[in-house]
């Protein structure tokens, strides 16, 4: 049906041939556009009131502005009113000062020779002004008001010339006419591209000369209403074309397919094919680049409604190798065959895609603290499991608690003084071992006194987490002893005399 409305006109009707029933289609108002698809945009200013000064100020832009044939009657009308006026001035001189009278006179000398007339004044004027110079006519040497007013014609016969001329040379450089050779496609179409569904349309160049820089841009001219209830009438919007790529500069030497991509930034992110029909919105479209002959910008324009937007549809191929060159058939420049697309929205697939949300998830829903308690049940899982031996019989103690009760009293003190030592290197994972010490030394119990050895027995106090539980697991080798000296024994005191009243108690019970 959209092809029969652009064969036939807006207002068709479709009948049906059956005489049994006969309908009529309704006539579809034909939309008001905002810019024409030849790129003239369809706007008027109106009520301007004392604004219109303003183009005074800017009357060269303003002449420049004019359609032709008004442009062509000011320059007509500028040259024809200087030149009657100034022919006027040189048969007022000669007619004050009587030259008139004595035209045919031998003897006399006027302030202009051969100038009895107004049309001989005239004639002089236009001689003096195209500096033609027959030679007839000319100024005396005894009319200083003539030499005066030659003087004046000729700066003001200077600045009509540039004024004029130039705005015709800008009107006529101007490079709208370069825009018509610049092609759009008809209509606009919606299918998928790269698993994606996009807004297509084509653009071409049907001249040789190239187009620098060429840019492309569209809008989305679309009425809407804002959540705090104000109505924007013809509000724009940006649609992007490729802007982050760099795919809207464009390379036009032959005819290209400019994409948009519908996502969720996109204002086609929830437009199906059946929402389609009843939107209103207008898609204006702005190629711009630099002629390359002119050196002067060019803008070409054109827009697509609503009904210019063909879902389900792709361009026919227009390129075609031949030998030695590639042809650009322009006959299926604007034709379009229909492929397979989804009728639903981009928004509707993204929602009905969209994996479920998980119900429970321990693992990720487990809090900090449930972590670091986990950590810290890994790193005294051995503590624990030795405790527990030791609380059930005192005959099943670990290998390093045997280890440490063969090697005496001395191995106890040299033990101790080495963690005292190494105060720093402690303090990066068990900073806090005095104070512990400390307390299970203040403390009562059999418990704390297995507690005391097994702290004692760890060696490796600088060790990570991972490292301890590993180590624990691993075979152990007898301990090497290392001869240190102690300060105790060098006073002359048994070592048992300086421990702790529970480390004595500990060792008279062995």
């Amino acid at each position: 049906m959209a092809t029969l409305r652009r064969k036939f006109g807006e207002d068709y009707q479709v009948v049906n041939t059956n005489r049994a029933s006969a309908f009529s289609a309704p006539v579809k108002k034909k939309r008001q556009r905002f810019v024409e698809k030849n790129g003239r945009c369809n706007v008027q200013h109106g009520n301007l009131g004392g604004e219109t000064s303003r183009y005074l100020s800017d009357l060269f832009t303003t002449l420049v502005d004019l359609k032709w044939r008004w442009n062509l009657l000011i320059f007509i009308l500028t040259y024809t009113v200087a030149w009657l006026v100034m022919a006027s001035m040189w048969w007022i001189i000669a007619y004050i000062r009587g030259d008139l009278n004595h035209g045919h006179d031998a003897s006399y000398t006027p302030c202009v020779a051969n100038v009895y007339n107004f049309p001989s004044a005239f004639l002089f004027f236009i001689e003096t002004e195209a500096t033609i110079g027959y030679g007839y006519r000319y100024i005396t040497e005894k009319c200083p008001e003539g030499i005066i007013l030659f003087l004046f014609q000729s700066l003001l016969g200077s600045i009509v010339d540039a004024f004029l001329i130039g705005c015709m040379f800008i009107k006529m450089s101007q490079p709208k006419k370069r825009a018509e050779t610049l092609m759009f496609s008809q209509d606009a179409v919606i299918s998928q591209r790269d698993g994606k569904l996009c807004l297509m349309f084509r653009v071409g160049n049907l001249r040789n000369s190239h187009m620098v820089s060429a840019q492309i841009r569209c809008k989305l001219i679309k009425s809407r209403q804002t959540p705090e209830g104000e109505f924007l009438p013809l509000d724009q919007c940006e649609l992007d074309v490729g802007f982050g790529t760099g795919a809207d500069q464009l390379f036009l030497v032959s005819p290209l397919t400019i994409c948009h991509e519908i996502n969720p930034k996109s204002p086609f992110f929830d437009l199906s094919q059946r929402s389609l029909t009843s939107e209103q919105f207008e898609i204006v479209v702005i190629l711009e680049g630099i002629v390359e002959t002119t050196g002067m910008t060019c803008q070409a324009r054109t827009s697509y409604t609503e009904d210019e937007v063909l879902w389900g549809h792709r361009f026919l191929p227009v390129m075609s190798l031949e030998e030695g060159f590639f042809r650009v058939d322009y006959s299926q420049f604007h034709s379009t065959f229909e492929v397979p697309t989804p009728s639903y929205s981009v928004k509707e697939h993204e929602g009905n895609n969209s994996p479920p949300s998980p119900l429970s998830t321990p693992a990720l829903t487990e809090s900090h603290g449930a972590r670091h308690d986990r950590v810290v049940s890994m790193e005294c899982i051995n503590v624990s499991d030795d405790r527990g031996r030791l609380g059930g019989a005192g005959s099943r103690l670990p290998s390093k608690l045997q280890r440490i009760s063969s090697s005496g009293k001395e191995d106890l003190q040299r033990k101790v003084l080495m963690l005292s030592s190494q105060h720093s290197e402690k303090a990066c994972s068990t900073g806090d071992l005095p104070l512990k010490l400390q307390r299970l030394g203040s403390s009562s119990g059999p418990e704390d006194e297995n507690r005391l050895q097994l702290k004692v027995g760890f060696e490796p106090m600088t060790q990570s987490t991972g490292d301890l539980y590993q180590h624990s697991l691993m075979p152990t080798l007898p301990p090497v002893p290392v001869p240190m000296r102690s300060p105790l024994l060098s006073a002359g005191r048994r070592p048992e005399d300086n421990l702790p009243a529970k480390l004595r108690k500990m060792n008279a019970d062995r």
